[in-house]
């Protein structure tokens, strides 16, 4: 039996944390054993490349294309030893950001040559591919306020980021939605939880 693989998008404030965990609470209901990790993180070297990569005071210590590298190499040690053996057992599993937000953080957001993230994610996660991606679209400005308020107005190195950026990020969402509106589902963050929530729950529970 082959396992399913959905990913949540979307930028900061967004609410994909709540929604994943409302997710497998409720597939774990019907009886589906369930994975949820991250990107970056997920695994013990990921989780401490996150921490690098997240840690504000290393702000004007990281390189674009280091970035690049570090979620690669993090996406590498989750997928080798978490999703793809999670999936071979038949498992359902939730991630939270995988390969997208690569292209559009790192691709769009740093301006880094789409060719270079096309083929490092083409070196780091073969074909793999989810069956889902739900992105959960959400303005750059209200999302960035939701986040300082979620973190007591901590903001981590990405976050701190200007409002350009983050509007970039939304924009290149909506347009890997547009070129694969078969795998991405898009909401508007703008729902209230319960609103989103059964909204995701109508469009997994169809794949079933």
């Amino acid at each position: 039996m082959n396992g399913y693989f959905i990913t949540f998008e979307g930028s900061e404030g967004c609410g994909k944390t709540t929604q994943i965990e409302a997710l497998a609470k409720a597939l774990e209901a019907q009886g589906k054993t369930v994975l949820i990790t991250r990107e970056p993180g997920g695994t013990l070297i990921g989780e401490k490349i996150r921490n690098l990569l997240q840690d504000p005071s290393h702000k004007n210590d990281i390189s674009d294309m280091t970035e690049l590298l570090l979620f690669s190499a993090s996406r590498a040690e989750l997928i080798t030893s978490r999703i793809q053996p999670a999936l071979a057992r038949g498992e359902i599993v939730i991630c939270d950001r995988f390969y997208d937000s690569t292209f559009v953080y790192q691709g769009l957001g740093r301006a880094i040559d789409m060719n270079i993230v096309e083929q490092l994610n083409q070196i780091t996660v073969g074909t793999l591919k989810p069956d889902l991606t739900i992105l959960l679209d959400l303005d750059a400005k209200i999302g960035i306020e939701r986040a300082k308020s979620r973190q007591s107005g901590e903001l981590d190195r990405i976050e701190n980021e200007s409002l350009a950026f983050f509007e970039a990020v939304r924009n290149g969402y909506l347009e890997l939605a547009k070129k694969e509106p078969e795998r991405f589902k898009t909401i508007d963050g703008l729902l209230s939880v319960d609103a989103i929530k059964k909204i995701i729950w109508d469009t997994v529970v169809d794949q079933f």
